[in-house]
């Protein structure tokens, strides 16, 4: 991933931001603004044109019951999801087709098989890229949607592998199974910063897409719906005019947009309207150097994964977040600025928001800078590993 420009104070004003009575709250802690989220949430219908159906966002960034509810609730009730948590929750928030977009196999496969029995009037589909994964599925009553490899490398089958996409098609069909359509992931077109390059390269990958969608019909297979576009290309995909007159149902995936980061804002169209709904509350802990505060922010709360700087500091655009240990945030300052003070509270937005809302048990929800309940990371971690009961005896 290409590394974003320092955040700015423009960002978002900290006013907006500020709990009152933060002293009786123990950080780092995550704290989402319900409002926010509502209204990330309605500039996303808003580019889709006000259609929910639309929109199959991922849900590893809402991870939340809560917020999966406010999206059910203004008819976003197609999503996906990558671990079987992810799946109970959405199914439990209101979602009614629910799409694994992830590998599967052994008892990981055997997990979803379970759930989806359990939810009789949910849709449930997976993810499959060969043969034996598609056998794998007999019986189950689960969709399939063919993995393609968008430019990620990391599954899928190449997009030149046009005729083993229509075998495996074909294959999936004559074994009884229902072959829903194809799954085609770019996040990998966060590394073009400027948005009118990311849009000619992610509109040739879809030029490539439709010449498999084409050789599928002509093959007398029907698809009935194609998936593309995670955040960063969620605009090109918009602006691709193929998908909008396709005979499939197109849907994009953008996930991050409900809570934003502040790689993602810095990625999409201001016009869009989205600002930070989450944002970690962090304690200036230490003042070890002249021109260095420490917060109580490290990668156990912030996610590291995307790089330095982990995060931006709202209301401080001058200070440099640096390398993170687990607990421990150093922040640097140009020499003579005005550093907070050791007890001082920070407002951090991160830079990517999906790890670092699965770093919490716990969501403070804030209303008019009041704190107006707490809520449970439903989706958080995983599920237990083992289906049979295990004590601390039988353990060791």
């Amino acid at each position: 991933m290409t590394a974003p420009k320092q955040a700015s104070a423009t960002l978002a004003p900290v006013e907006d931001y500020r709990i009152a009575e933060i002293e009786s709250v123990m950080t780092p802690a995550l704290a989402i603004y319900p409002e926010i989220v509502d209204a990330n949430i309605e500039a996303t219908l808003r580019a889709m044109g006000g259609d929910a159906n639309r929109w199959r966002p991922h849900v590893k960034t809402s991870k939340l019951g809560f917020t999966m509810r406010r999206m059910a609730g203004r008819g976003v009730v197609n999503v996906k999801c990558a671990t079987t948590l992810e799946l109970q929750t959405a199914a439990e928030a209101g979602a009614t087709d629910i799409l694994v977009a992830y590998s599967m196999v052994g008892a990981n496969a055997r997990r979803v098989r379970e759930l989806a029995e359990t939810a009789p009037d949910k849709r449930v589909s997976v993810l499959v890229e060969n043969a034996g994964q598609a056998q794998s599925w007999a019986g189950s009553g689960i969709s399939l949607f063919i993995d393609l490899n968008g430019g990620m490398d990391r599954t899928g089958l190449e997009q030149d592998r046009v005729a083993e996409v229509v075998n495996l098609a074909q294959a999936i069909e004559e074994a009884g199974l229902v072959f829903r359509g194809l799954h085609y992931y770019d996040g990998h077109m966060s590394k073009y910063e400027d948005l009118a390059t990311r849009e000619v390269m992610a509109h040739q990958g879809y030029d490539q897409l439709m010449r498999i969608v084409e050789a599928l019909n002509s093959a007398g297979v029907v698809i009935e719906e194609v998936i593309t576009a995670g955040t960063p290309a969620f605009p090109c995909t918009l602006s691709y005019k193929p998908f909008a007159d396709a005979p499939f149902v197109h849907r994009a995936s953008p996930g991050t947009v409900v809570y934003g980061d502040f790689t993602s804002i810095g990625q999409l169209p201001a016009g869009y309207g989205y600002r930070p709904a989450a944002v970690v509350v962090s304690t200036v802990v230490s003042h070890p150097t002249p021109n260095r505060i420490t917060c109580d922010a490290g990668h156990k709360s912030v996610s590291a994964d995307a790089g330095v700087p982990t995060c931006a500091v709202l209301g401080y655009p001058e200070l440099q977040p640096q390398r993170p240990s687990e607990e421990h945030l150093p922040i640097d300052a140009p020499p003579g600025a005005d550093l907070p003070a050791v007890s001082d509270y920070l407002y951090l937005v991160p830079r990517h928001v999906c790890p670092t809302v699965n770093n919490f048990d716990h969501a403070l929800l804030v209303v008019d800078g009041k704190i107006t309940g707490v809520e449970r990371v439903t989706a958080r971690g995983r599920e237990v590993p083992i289906a049979t009961s295990w004590n601390d005896e039988s353990a060791t």
